[in-house]
């Protein structure tokens, strides 16, 4: 991180030591914020300034395992400071004045690769990394004996190489902004520079005295392209017109890069195809699900397993469900993005039409509940308010082998959200575990072919032949606990009709109204076959 930013961003201040240290993440200090950290995080301290202030957050995130803090320069460092970094282990950081918070957090992100699930054999394009821009900046810089931008068609600052201190103030300013100035910008486009950048495939020379605006070093500039299109551009600060070899060189460079921007662009599809991978197989369990959980970097953690699905599946035109397939795969990302704001770590994959995000939940498994339902519900109301959506909960686990479990308690619960008429849009298994039991006997009896028997039986053929309501009437009698004032509200009749109905179908029906048995049989069956559902009846046909 120091070789990448540290000749213009960041400069080390306390606590920083003579042996590698690894990083994980990134974090933006907020003294409300009690979520868990990344191992390993640099914390950017945001508007910290007073020494004891830095002191007493070197101590805190020291104990929650942070590797360095970064805060604006100047910096005072008494001895209290000095003592907190060496004590606590945490590298204390300065971040150069003038430069951006967001832009510092853009760039360590993309230097970290932060979310990449992991390869045990990272591929790499000429001997470096896939994608890592700023190694590939490093790496032609000591080609060309000069420093360079990698910048993207909107003049903004991908990587940059080392030694920016030798180039001017407009490089300085560049790279502290992560954006090529307004006024730079405006004078290579009014003199036609970029035109002949993105026109001419070999590299360009733009000498100051060409410009009518302030320059004070020459640069040499050439386009990233990939095939007809234009991914960005190369610009480096030259003190004088390249050689043969050092144009070809660039020339060649810039087909280097442009293989690692096309990685770039493509890598969230590729991470998200192999993090779907990933949390399938530690799903379904198996042996191979610990190695998938270790990869996606939540072996050894307690998580909790949420299912996210829409209602009103499609059964109509192929084009209807893309179009529901594009919804859902949206949603999951925008789910993956609120809980690794809030939950580090959370994977998110869409596993058919189900979006599974398997949630490290570290403390105690007495406020797990709480803890996802606030979590899951402040997503939903953001987002999910008009598509539908609905969250299951499973229980927590402990280690692989109860992921499994939990993945079917959180399809339990989605299910029974879903089911029309619930109401409810989140809800852990515990919530809702008897309409998932319910639900679960209403289809084995679909599956075995069962019918509707005794009084519920005998009243849904009376109410067939007679268009009567005979069937609603007990429901109406058996939800409001006998109580005939508030059954016949819910039926709307008058009570003495409602009284009339009831003896009528006690003797239709053949049952004893004071019998708990009777009842409890009738209730059950009503629970189980909703009479809108019921045909000639036949139990529903089971979910599949």
């Amino acid at each position: 991180m120091l070789d990448a930013l540290g000749d213009v961003l960041l400069e080390p201040v306390a606590g920083t030591r003579n042996r590698p240290q690894h990083l994980d993440g990134v974090v933006i200090h907020d003294p409300l914020d009690t979520s868990e950290l990344p191992a390993r995080a640099v914390v950017l301290g945001v508007s910290v300034q007073e020494p004891a202030d830095i002191a007493r957050l070197l101590h805190a995130y020291g104990r929650r395992g942070a590797t360095a803090l970064v805060v604006r320069q100047p910096i005072e460092t008494t001895p209290e400071v000095l003592k907190a970094a060496d004590d606590t282990g945490v590298a204390l950081l300065g971040l150069a004045a003038g430069a951006s918070w967001a832009h510092l957090a853009a760039m360590l992100r993309t230097l970290l690769t932060e979310g990449d699930v992991g390869d045990a054999s990272p591929q790499t394009l000429d001997g470096i990394p896939a994608g890592d821009l700023f190694a590939v900046a490093n790496a032609v810089a000591a080609l060309l004996d000069a420093p360079l931008t990698i910048e993207d068609r909107a003049s903004r600052v991908l990587a940059f190489s080392g030694r920016q201190d030798e180039a001017d103030q407009g490089r300085i300013k560049t790279i502290l902004g992560r954006q090529v100035p307004e006024h730079f910008t405006r004078g290579l486009e009014r003199n036609g520079v970029f035109d002949r950048l993105y026109r001419d495939p070999a590299p360009i020379y733009i000498a100051p005295d060409t410009q009518d605006f302030e320059m004070d070093m020459p640069r040499v500039a050439v386009a990233v392209r990939a095939g007809d299109e234009i991914l960005g551009s190369i610009w480096v600060a030259v003190a004088g017109p390249l050689g043969e070899a050092r144009t070809q060189a660039l020339t060649d460079a810039a087909a280097v890069v442009a293989l690692h921007m096309l990685r770039l662009r493509a890598g969230a599809d590729v991470e998200r195809r192999l993090r779907a991978d990933l949390v399938s197989t530690v799903l379904e369990g198996g042996t191979a699900a610990p190695e998938a959980l270790a990869r996606l970097g939540l072996l050894g953690r307690p998580v909790i397993v949420l299912a996210m699905g829409l209602g009103g599946a499609s059964e109509t035109a192929p084009e209807e469900d893309a179009i529901r397939m594009a919804d859902r795969q949206r949603l999951a990302d925008a789910l993956s993005m609120h809980l690794n704001a809030v939950q580090p770590r959370s994977a998110v994959a869409l596993v058919g039409d189900i979006a599974y995000a398997i949630v490290p939940m570290p403390g105690g498994q007495e406020d797990y509940a709480e803890r996802s339902l606030r979590i899951t519900s402040a997503f939903l109301e953001r987002t999910g308010r008009h598509t539908g959506a609905a969250i299951g909960i499973g229980s927590p686990a402990q280690d692989v082998s109860g992921i499994r479990n939990a993945r079917q308690g959180a399809d339990r619960a989605l299910r029974v959200l879903l089911t029309a008429g619930h109401g409810r849009r989140v809800a852990t298994i515990e919530d809702v575990h008897i309409e998932a039991l319910l639900l679960e006997l209403a289809d084995l009896s679909a599956a075995r072919g069962d019918r509707t028997t005794g009084a519920v039986s005998r009243l849904l053929a009376y109410d067939a032949q007679h268009q009567s309501q005979m069937l609603h009437t007990l429901r109406c009698w058996l939800d409001a606990f006998g109580d005939v004032a508030a059954a016949s509200a819910m039926a709307h009749v008058h009570p003495n009709t409602f009284r009339y109905r009831l003896r009528r179908l006690a003797e239709v029906g053949a049952i004893d109204l004071n019998s708990p048995d009777q009842r409890f049989a009738a209730m059950l069956q009503l629970r189980l076959l909703p009479p809108s559902t019921a045909r000639a009846g036949h139990w529903p046909a089971p979910a599949e």
